[in-house]
């Protein structure tokens, strides 16, 4: 097990998971709006093995998707981080960096909020090359974002594995950032 790592940002905490978040972490994977881009909306049972799983990656490798609660309201809002993905995809090895935000809090900054400190986790703590993203290439806000993080689209696509052939979002888009990218436009803080 690598040391846990948890940070602040000026709204927000990213955190481990606990027990208390799995009711709220399934409302938000069963909202409709917010998993048009996944496969399916997750049932309870589905989402807790999915929280559990999120956990389990926090735990052995220090880092993963973390809880992300509102500082001022101690709420739930959602998970953002980084996460080592699946072997069978076709971009890795790699270190990916992933947001899933519920619906009530998109639209105040909190998802570019919590990927960048993320961001800078990756890169100041963790010494990481580079980190990518992927989404359905029909996800726009999702790759807004990514742009907004000062990511940049490969012009790579690939069919997700774990989304059934056919599925209308089986194909994705590949993002990337290097270190080198992210030190030019967030120089390290001298103290």
């Amino acid at each position: 097990m690598s040391e846990l790592i948890e940070f602040e940002t000026e709204r927000l905490l990213l955190r481990q998971w606990r027990d208390a978040d799995k009711a709220p972490f399934a409302a938000i994977n069963a909202d409709p709006r917010l998993m048009q881009y996944f496969p399916a909306r997750l049932d309870r049972a589905q989402s807790d093995a999915q929280w559990g799983e999120l956990q389990n990656h926090i735990d052995y490798n220090g880092f993963g998707i973390w809880a992300v609660e509102e500082k001022a309201t101690r709420t739930l809002i959602g998970g953002v981080g980084l996460q080592i993905p699946s072997p069978d995809l076709p971009v890795f090895p790699c270190v990916e960096i992933a947001w899933r935000l519920g619906t009530d809090h998109w639209g105040k900054g909190f998802a570019t909020e919590a990927a960048r400190g993320a961001l800078r986790v990756g890169f100041d703590e963790l010494g990481l090359p580079e980190i990518v993203s992927f989404t359905s290439t029909g996800n726009l806000r999702s790759r807004e974002l990514m742009k907004r993080l000062g990511m940049r689209d490969t012009g790579e696509t690939f069919d997700h594995p774990k989304v059934p052939e056919g599925h209308p979002v089986r194909k994705h888009c590949l993002y990337f950032l290097s270190r080198k990218q992210w030190r030019a436009a967030n120089p390290p803080q001298v103290v």
